[in-house]
């Protein structure tokens, strides 16, 4: 009988990460927004910056409009220059970036919990938020009962950075 190796199932999560991560990666900066945000409320608003054709990134902001924030969408065709230029360095980055209209920015598949968190308690030298990559399980990146633990890090203005949360399942992102 033929047995895979024991390390073979994170490994092809990783593989499928990656190759998704790719995918959506390197959007050109394009200043049209392709959504309007909900009626004007006290809930705070996220201008998403993503690729037009990234499902993923649609998933992430319905997760976000969902939980109590609000979207504005601009469509990108490439957004290095724009992720370095908000201090997101590359092991930081993901495939879409919200910036909050203090100029915090959300970076990747950041759970909203954790966003009106941080926009509540506004950390003292820190630029924002990032789940790095595309972990399976989080917010857009549903594959049925697959889940993948990660962390929220908290970016900080001096190019560091410390964990803001650690998920150990995917109930504790909601």
């Amino acid at each position: 009988m033929f047995s895979l190796p024991r390390l073979f199932p994170k490994t092809l999560l990783i593989l499928v990460s990656t190759l998704l991560l790719v995918a959506c990666s390197e959007p050109e900066l394009d200043t049209k927004a392709t959504q309007q945000p909900v009626e004007q409320s006290e809930s705070p608003v996220l201008a998403v910056y993503k690729d037009p054709n990234c499902g993923c990134c649609q998933k992430w902001i319905k997760h976000i409009n969902e939980q109590g924030l609000q979207s504005k969408v601009y469509d990108s065709q490439s957004m290095g220059q724009f992720k370095q230029d908000k201090g997101i360095a590359p092991q930081y980055r993901s495939c879409h970036t919200g910036v909050s209209n203090e100029g915090y920015v959300f970076e990747g598949h950041v759970p909203a919990k954790f966003i009106l968190k941080f926009l509540e308690e506004k950390p003292q030298d820190a630029i924002g938020l990032s789940v790095p990559a595309m972990p399976i399980g989080t917010p857009g990146m549903e594959m049925g009962d697959k889940f993948m633990p990660y962390h929220v890090l908290l970016l900080k203005a001096d190019g560091s950075n410390e964990i803001y949360a650690k998920i150990d399942n995917y109930q504790a992102q909601f």
